[in-house]
């Protein structure tokens, strides 16, 4: 997010790109044949793209991770992420620049989501300052964000029937929520707060609340104390399936803004999904590195 909340940034590192109908297509029996830098910009102007792209695409080194004509590289105890990616409709341009996130601490804290850890959950830096640079006017900017991943060996759909996660930043340091829907009934609600060291401990979350929905009409919901309605305050990605924004809440009685997704894996299953993401996710199996 940019310091003045109205532009933001997101970008997604994948092997195995689980929201690629490609990958769904090909039986999901290769994921280093389907990878991907997705990245989106919101705000005036902003752009999405994600190419899948085949495994010639990908190259990784212990500090460096590489799809086609984009990278993510560790220099020191930075995240350095050049990007060089074409944006899919309705909007078809060239988004290029760099992305810097400096984390203020990098945890060593791992959560699984289910019970026999087919999902993992890895924030490794909950805290952290980003600085964009991208060849578009008012693209140039500093900010704060986090750096996360997650793992898995199913499918999301197998596992999750639906998924909201947040991650505010707070005074003395960020607290993230996920709570979740299994598919064997049983109900996942974490919430994480993280000291400026990156010192992560379980605490009571404030109640479940839900709070607009999406244009697509995905429901969402975060955490808030009692009384207190989160609302938007930044649309990202919209989705029919999922939604991504800035969102307002309060926490222990502090206002936190922060970015928050909410995913519905019953409509991501759906078949007729598939055909509509081919628009917006086209595949390009070859590539070639220069030399």
């Amino acid at each position: 997010m940019s310091a003045c909340g109205t532009r933001a940034v997101s970008v997604i590192a994948f092997i195995g790109s689980v929201f690629s109908p490609w990958y769904k297509w090909s039986g999901r029996r290769d994921p280093e044949n389907h990878v991907c830098i997705n990245v989106a910009t919101y705000g005036p102007g902003g752009r999405f793209t994600m190419t899948d792209r085949g495994r010639a695409a990908l190259r990784q080194s212990a500090d460096t991770f590489e799809v086609g004509p984009s990278k993510l590289h560790w220099d020191g105890g930075r995240l350095v992420i050049d990007i060089d990616e074409i944006s899919g409709p309705p909007v078809i341009s060239r988004v290029r620049g760099r992305i810097t996130v400096t984390p203020h601490a990098v945890t060593d804290v791992e959560m699984p989501l289910t019970a026999d850890g087919a999902h993992i959950w890895r924030p490794f830096a909950p805290s952290a300052d980003i600085s964009v640079d991208l060849e578009a006017d008012g693209w140039e900017w500093d900010g704060h964000g986090y750096f996360d991943a997650n793992f898995g060996t199913r499918a999301l759909e197998a596992d999750f029937k639906f998924w909201t996660w947040g991650r505010y930043p707070r005074s003395d340091g960020a607290i993230c929520f996920y709570d979740a829907i299994r598919r064997d009934g049983s109900e996942l609600e974490a919430a994480i707060a993280f000291d400026g060291t990156g010192a992560a401990r379980v605490v009571e979350a404030p109640p479940r609340t839900r709070f607009k929905r999406s244009l697509w009409q995905v429901k969402r919901e975060t955490r808030a104390d009692p009384g207190v309605v989160p609302r938007q305050v930044l649309g990202m990605l919209d989705a029919p399936f999922y939604s991504r924004s800035s969102v307002t809440t309060q926490v222990d009685g502090e206002v936190v803004t922060g970015v928050h997704e909410a995913l519905d894996l019953d409509r991501f299953a759906s078949p007729l999904i598939k055909p509509m993401l081919a628009v917006r996710v086209p595949r390009r199996a070859g590539w070639t590195f220069p030399s």
